[in-house]
C-alpha cells in the first residue's frame, strides 16, 4: 500500500466538514476536479472503502460501528444522526408525502445497493428493491438527493448546509456510532498518534453539529 500524501488527508476531512466536493473544493480554495483528484488517489492508496487493519491494509480506519478486535486501539468519536431528505425542487414536483409507508409506493427512494444492517433493523423496513436510486457511496446518495431524484437519508450536519434540502419524515431518525481505529502495534507511532488526535478534533466537531 501506497503512503498517502497529507494533502489527500486534508481533502478527505474537507469533504466530511462541507458535505460535497465543491464547497470542500471552495473552503480549500482548489478546483473541484483537483479536490476530486486528491480523493480518489487517497482511496486508491488506501485500498477504500472497509480496510482490514490487522493485515495492515491501513493505518487508521474510521469506522461506523464499535471494532470487536482485541488488536485495534479504539477511540468513540461520538453519535452521528441521520434523517430523510428530499431537494425542494423534488417535493414540488412529487406526489403529497402522507406516510412514510406511501413514499415507498409512491416516491423515489434513494438508498444502497447492498442495504446496512442497520437499515434492516430499522422501524420502518426496507430492501434494495424499494430503492430507486442504489448506490453504496454515501457521496453518490448525496449527489442524487442534491439532484432532485427522490428522498434519502444524509447525516443532518451535512444536510443542514444546504438550505435547498428539505427534512421529510423526521420521526425516522438513525443513529451511528462514530469511532476511530488503529492497530495496537502502531500506536507507539508519534506521526499516527498526531493524525489519530487530528482526526479525532475534526471528526467530533462534525459530530456535534449532526445532532437532530
Amino acid at each position: 500500500m501506497k503512503e498517502p500524501e497529507w494533502s489527500h488527508y486534508r481533502a478527505f476531512l474537507a469533504v466530511l466538514r462541507e458535505g460535497s466536493l465543491s464547497a470542500a473544493a471552495r473552503a480549500l480554495g482548489l478546483a473541484q476536479p483537483t479536490l476530486g483528484r486528491q480523493i480518489a488517489e487517497l482511496e486508491r492508496d488506501l485500498g477504500a472503502r472497509v480496510e482490514d487493519l490487522l493485515q495492515g491494509e491501513a493505518d487508521i480506519a474510521v469506522r461506523m460501528v464499535r471494532p470487536s478486535q482485541q488488536a485495534l486501539v479504539a477511540r468513540q468519536i461520538g453519535t452521528v444522526v441521520l434523517g430523510f431528505y428530499a431537494h425542494k425542487r423534488y417535493l414540488a414536483a412529487a406526489p403529497p408525502l402522507t406516510t412514510p409507508e406511501a413514499a415507498l409506493r409512491e416516491h423515489a427512494i434513494i438508498g444502497y445497493d447492498q442495504v446496512p444492517a442497520f437499515l434492516r433493523n430499522a422501524p420502518l423496513p426496507v430492501t434494495r428493491d424499494d430503492f430507486a436510486f442504489r448506490s453504496n457511496s454515501d457521496l453518490a446518495q448525496l449527489a442524487a438527493i442534491r439532484a432532485g431524484f427522490g428522498i434519502g437519508g444524509i447525516q443532518h450536519g451535512i444536510a443542514r448546509r444546504d438550505a435547498d434540502l428539505v427534512p421529510v419524515f423526521p420521526e425516522y431518525r438513525f443513529q451511528l456510532e462514530m469511532w476511530l481505529a488503529l492497530h495496537e502495534d502502531l500506536r507507539a507511532s508519534r506521526r499516527l498518534r498526531l493524525m489519530m488526535d487530528h482526526l479525532a478534533a475534526g471528526l467530533s466537531a462534525y459530530v456535534a453539529g449532526s445532532q437532530a
